[in-house]
């Protein structure tokens, strides 16, 4: 991702290659780089694209197991809660911080009795 040194908006690679009398040309390349603001144009940084991880390559180890089959297991207890379901008084969790920095994270539960999955905000 490279952003427009001119207007600071974020460019996107061109697949259409200018001539020298300024006619377009069709081409695959993507070489340049192109504001769709102010229409700046410059090289595209390889060595910056490289450098970004596509969605293949993240892992998934920061989702959020909200999935039945999810294993809790091994993960940190909680006995200062209790299941609504059951009323046992221990729970696996894990933390996300799901809203803004300055709020505290969630804390999502699952009963080691019955299974049930709750969330806590505080």
């Amino acid at each position: 991702m490279q952003f427009c040194d001119d207007c600071g908006s974020m460019m996107h690679a061109d697949s259409v290659e200018r001539s020298s009398t300024d006619n377009r040309t069709e081409s695959g390349g993507g070489d340049e780089m192109v504001c769709k603001s102010c229409g700046a144009r410059v090289a595209k940084d390889e060595e910056a694209a490289a450098e970004f991880v596509s969605t293949e390559e993240q892992s998934d180890d920061d989702v959020i197991e909200t999935e039945e089959g999810a294993d809790f297991e091994g993960k940190p207890t909680a006995d200062d809660v209790t299941c609504d379901e059951c009323g046992h008084g221990k729970a696996w969790y894990t933390i996300k911080q799901t809203g803004s920095a300055d709020e505290p994270p969630t804390r999502f539960f699952k009963c080691q009795d019955c299974g049930n999955r709750w969330r806590d905000y505080n």
